[in-house]
């Protein structure tokens, strides 16, 4: 079974409340017959045309060929949260890799945040961006870690957009009985993420990129040029850039082993009304401390959007609002008699250190995958540096590639069930506060 189609319908979006409320583009030719091109970009979602954006501007023939529909994957289903840094924090970091290591990470990390805002803002894109994502402690002890954090932050790295809150403030902002207080950090921001990619696939025709959707790339094969086999069509190209994150299959063995797909569920509520400050008295995004985040924010029409659950393997589960409403009760018990209007699953994709894995996997052939639930601004960044890198300029590539990456214990059709063990372990500890 293929992860492209396990769960969608071939060249359709999910039935999100994004899908819903964005402007979605008639869809591209699908490859048809031989084509040429100094750059192939196999996926169109944030790191594949931010890619193709980057490299038409600076004078490449690009083609981006698509499975299903541009944004179809993570980057269209997402929770829509653009944060700095990286997804692990800097303390780790500093131990994983050193002070030096974590600094440059740490500014590539606000590099991409700016990216991000720069383009929504070069672009005209509304994306309904908001300024603001804060982060939940459910326990004394991980409000305790979150404040010592941003003292981190603002002594070693000279970052002062974090408002430190305990339990009265916090309270004051998200009044859920879960939370024990928190930080916000002011400088990340919140945004609608397809809206966001849509506006990437409109900015790359207009630079001249040819996109094809409903093109599944089946064999990429290195060579001078390298050739991207697709249904009906293929690619020649001197470079090519692989950018299909949890949905790239096979088409890289030394990827596969190291990147893993889970999928994520997403729930809307009919708007709450005045019931919405029952949730949040100001427009921020939150995700909690848990090992299995949940995270939520509103809308503009007031409705809560509210993330939570994991699974691995194929299918979404059957009842994706009842896998979502256990967690959301926990978070938010009021809302108990709240109906549940969308229900959407995504796959998206994970490290074994929940960083993501930049490589060149071959004469060529470059990867960018594994954000592991940062990807909003990190994965446009890697788009940019994989553009850099095909026309000769690497150095953030390169940091970004030397993170060391392990492959996954096991393999084949072992690697899922070992990582669901080992997730349950952590999820189980979420329950018992430890």
């Amino acid at each position: 079974m293929d992860l492209l189609y396990a769960n969608d319908r071939r060249g359709e979006y999910p039935q999100s409340w994004y899908a819903e409320t964005a402007e979605l583009l008639p869809p591209f030719e699908p490859l048809r017959g031989e084509t040429r091109a100094d750059v192939c970009v196999v996926g169109a979602g944030y790191t594949g045309l931010s890619a193709a954006l980057h490299l038409a501007r600076a004078g490449a023939r690009v083609t981006v060929v698509e499975a299903q529909r541009v944004g179809f994957g993570a980057s269209g289903r997402n929770g829509g949260q653009l944060g700095g840094g990286q997804r692990v924090d800097q303390i780790k970091l500093e131990a994983m890799l050193g002070r030096d290591a974590a600094h440059r990470l740490w500014t590539l990390g606000e590099d991409a945040k700016a990216l991000v805002k720069s383009l929504v803002a070069e672009l005209g894109l509304d994306v309904q961006l908001r300024p603001g994502v804060a982060w939940s402690g459910s326990t004394q002890g991980e409000v305790d870690d979150l404040h010592r954090y941003a003292a981190h932050l603002a002594s070693d790295y000279g970052y002062e957009h974090m408002e430190v809150m305990d339990q009265a403030a916090w309270r004051g902002l998200c009044p859920s009985p879960d939370y024990k207080g928190g930080i916000v950090d002011w400088d990340a921001a919140h945004l609608h993420p397809l809206r966001l990619v849509l506006g990437l696939a409109r900015a790359c025709a207009a630079a001249g990129v040819r996109i094809h959707e409903t093109s599944a790339a089946h064999h990429v094969a290195p060579g001078s040029p390298a050739l991207v086999q697709t249904d009906r069509g293929r690619v020649l190209a001197d470079a090519v850039i692989l950018a299909g994150n949890g949905y790239l299959g096979g088409l890289d063995r030394r990827v596969a082993a190291r990147v893993m797909p889970i999928n994520n569920f997403i729930v809307a509520t009919e708007p709450l009304g005045a019931r919405a400050a029952e949730v949040l008295t100001r427009d921020v995004a939150v995700a909690d401390s848990r090992f299995v985040i949940n995270y939520f924010r509103m809308t503009p029409d007031q409705r809560l959007l509210f993330g939570g659950g994991e699974s691995y393997g194929y299918r979404f589960p059957a009842d994706i609002r009842a896998v979502v409403r256990k967690p959301m009760l926990t978070v938010f018990p009021s809302l108990a008699n709240v109906q549940l209007t969308h229900a959407w699953g995504g796959t998206l994709a994970i490290t074994m250190k929940r960083l993501p894995y930049l490589a060149r996997v071959a004469p060529g052939v470059l990867s960018s995958s594994g954000y592991s639930g940062h990807g909003v601004g990190t994965a446009i960044h890697a788009g940019m540096l994989m553009a850099e890198a095909v026309r000769g300029q690497s150095d953030g590539f390169d940091t970004m590639a030397a993170i060391p990456s392990a492959p996954f214990p096991g393999a084949g059709a072992l690697r899922a069930p070992l990582l669901t063990l080992a997730m349950s372990w952590y999820a189980l500890r979420d329950r018992l506060g430890i």
